[in-house]
């Protein structure tokens, strides 16, 4: 806590430090003593009970401020309680702010929730989610938030962006203006009085059916782009690091028989459809629910290399047929997967085309998982 009180006091102008005041830090902190000058406060949980003479500053995780502030009160903390008349202006920065008595000049505060059930004879300035005003003010009034409250007597112009509800209580008195922003106009009950006028400006923060589908147009661009660079450089990963492995799944389809490709796609169809069917039948067992979940693991691990092999195995065609060469590059990966990519979006027959690619990749993975598990060669 020593190390929090020093950057606390390097935070002070030099200038203050000269001024008569006390400086309190720890981790619970209760300022029962009164203060001669300005007071500077922090901890974790800051309670201080007795008048201060010249400016408050508190700094914590929650700070209650019960005594009398007889020049500017200034408040950061997560929950702040102002409970005791302040002489000069509030400052306040927190998650919920609370002031419960008078303020003599202005009051800015800037939180999620901010209540102010006393009254700031100079001007308000307040940026909250829910913001509530229920004594009014002696100057103009300007907030920003979600939801507003009003009540009580306003001397000046009240000024209002509000991306929710605003609501203003009976006999409320605003003897300047009021504007306001807001999805929809606020109820003004018949007691209530502006004397200025009211200004409403229709403001929606929600976009609109046109604006609406021009995000899901985006959006699913942006997701489809993505997802097709992701695939795009783990192809080209695969492709570069096992190339023993790529050249095998190639050679499969290049140099194989129409009748052996159908058998090793006809093999990836039964792997696809029967291990699903095999997982519900070992959940059904207590003994078989591991099992079950480390097959459901190994699936989806070949599911996934079967739809990149799928993508690299064209890669690897083009490799042999046009360029001329067995070797395989990461960059022959690129281009399958690219290949296949754009394949998809073809109507009707891209689909399918794609899915027979992958269960043919996912029949010559599993036989060459095979061969490499029960063979005594070491090539693949």
């Amino acid at each position: 806590m020593k190390y929090f009180f020093l950057f606390f006091l390097l935070l002070i102008p030099t200038g203050v430090l000269a001024a008569p005041a006390s400086f309190s830090a720890a981790q619970s902190l209760l300022a029962a003593s009164s203060s001669p000058g300005n007071a500077y406060v922090g901890g974790a949980s800051v309670v201080i009970t007795a008048p201060v003479a010249g400016d408050l500053t508190a700094i914590g995780g929650s700070v209650v401020a019960a005594s009398p502030v007889a020049g500017d009160e200034m408040l950061l903390a997560g929950s702040i309680s102002s409970r005791a008349p302040v002489s000069g202006d509030f400052r306040a920065l927190g998650g919920n702010i609370s002031v419960e008595e008078s303020i003599k000049g202005d009051l800015v505060a800037l939180g999620f929730s901010v209540v102010d059930s006393g009254r700031a004879g100079g001007s308000v300035f307040i940026a909250a989610w829910n913001a509530t005003l229920t004594a009014g003010a002696g100057g103009p009034v300007t907030i920003y938030g979600n939801n507003v409250s009003l009540a009580g007597d306003f001397a000046g112009d009240v000024t209002i962006v509000a991306s929710g509800h605003i609501g203003i209580a009976e006999n409320t008195t605003i003897h300047g203006s009021l504007s306001y922003e807001a999805p929809e106009k606020a109820v003004l009950p018949a007691s209530a009085i502006v004397e200025g006028g009211v200004t409403y400006k229709n403001v929606s923060y929600l976009p609109d059916a046109g604006t609406s589908r021009i995000l899901s147009f985006v959006s699913v661009g942006l997701f489809l782009l993505v997802r097709i660079l992701g695939a795009l450089i783990l192809a080209g990963l695969l492709a570069g690091l096992f190339p023993k492995l790529t050249q095998a799944v190639v050679a499969r389809a290049y140099e194989a028989r129409v009748r052996n490709a159908l058998l090793t796609t006809l093999l990836g169809f039964a792997a696809v459809v029967a291990t699903p069917i095999l997982f519900v039948f070992l959940m059904l067992t207590f003994v078989g629910i591991g099992l079950a979940f480390l097959l459901l693991i190994v699936y989806a691990l070949v599911l996934l290399l079967s739809f990149m092999y799928a993508g690299i195995l064209l890669g690897g065609i083009y490799a042999r047929r046009y360029a001329g060469r067995e070797v395989m590059l990461w960059r022959d990966g690129v281009l399958g997967m690219l290949v296949i990519s754009v394949i998809s979006f073809i109507p009707i027959v891209g689909v399918p085309l794609v899915f027979l690619t992958t269960l043919f990749a996912t029949g010559a993975l599993l036989l060459i998982f095979f061969n490499f598990a029960f063979s005594n060669d070491d090539t693949i």
